[in-house]
């Protein structure tokens, strides 16, 4: 097991979470946590994030459950700041917000458009922006983990979801320009791209599961021939950020049964 520590240990390490309240935000926090590190998490949900950092501790790491809405800079860089107070410098950061405003690209609206872009791409930049700094100026490295999707990579044939296609692709190419420019800085900055898991963005509420007619159409997308279970990012999300991985950068990992395969 030592071997595996030398590879993928992230002990005494300051990770920070945003989308921490959410199902594949908070597996990503658990991913990092269960490698010893010790966790910043932001959303906007506090009882959402309490009830996350109490699950956390009993892992025994430190979290710090730092409220804020990521497209309101005042917030983040107070909920920077506070991270920092209480846990030490951010090493690892995992942009994980998102969301995903629904309606046929003829009807929709200005409104949900820049919601999505603010989000999704440019609250990313900022933050992504503001750790870098920070990383930079201590000279450590660091790594930087972007939460995409396969439709970051192709058109979305499940739902009709013009916004979030358009940011989750430029997140992509934000996530190979950063890498570049920060590769000089031992920042490594790489993504996931999930397929369809069962999250709030698929679930339908009224029923408490994803409908029949959506749950077939993203079988039928995937050559596994099911949706993702909860659990399968964690190892993608523990490697990109794994001190061994100090090589990878620019890289967009799809966890999606074989989507991208086809």
């Amino acid at each position: 097991m030592k071997h595996l520590d030398d590879l993928f240990a992230l002990e005494d390490k300051v990770a920070l979470v945003t989308g921490a309240s959410s199902v594949l935000g908070s597996e990503a926090a658990r991913a990092l946590a269960k490698a010893g590190a010790n966790i910043g998490l932001v959303a906007r949900r506090k009882e959402r994030i309490d009830s996350v950092a109490a699950e956390l501790t009993q892992l025994g790491v430190r979290c710090c459950a730092a409220p804020a809405d990521v497209t309101v800079e005042e917030e983040i860089r107070g909920a920077l700041d506070r991270v920092e107070a209480e846990l030490g410098p951010i090493e690892i950061l995992v942009n994980g917000a998102g969301i995903a405003p629904l309606g046929r690209a003829e009807r929709h609206s200005t409104e949900k458009w820049d919601t999505a872009l603010a989000v999704n791409l440019s609250a990313v930049f900022s933050l992504s922006q503001l750790v870098g700094r920070r990383m930079i100026e201590r000279g450590r490295g660091g790594r930087i983990i972007m939460l995409s999707s396969v439709i970051g990579q192709g058109a979305n044939p499940v739902h009709r979801s013009v916004s979030y296609a358009a940011s989750k692709g430029g997140l992509n190419n934000l996530t190979r320009q950063l890498a570049i420019e920060w590769a000089q800085h031992q920042i490594t900055v790489n993504a996931i791209a999930p397929a369809y898991f069962p999250t709030e963005m698929t679930i339908d509420p009224e029923i408490g599961e994803v409908r029949k007619d959506q749950r077939e159409r993203m079988e039928t997308f995937t050559p596994m021939g099911r949706l993702g279970r909860l659990g399968e990012i964690e190892s993608a999300i523990l490697f990109l950020a794994a001190p061994a991985s100090s090589y990878v950068t620019g890289v967009i990992l799809p966890i999606d049964g074989g989507w991208c395969a086809w």
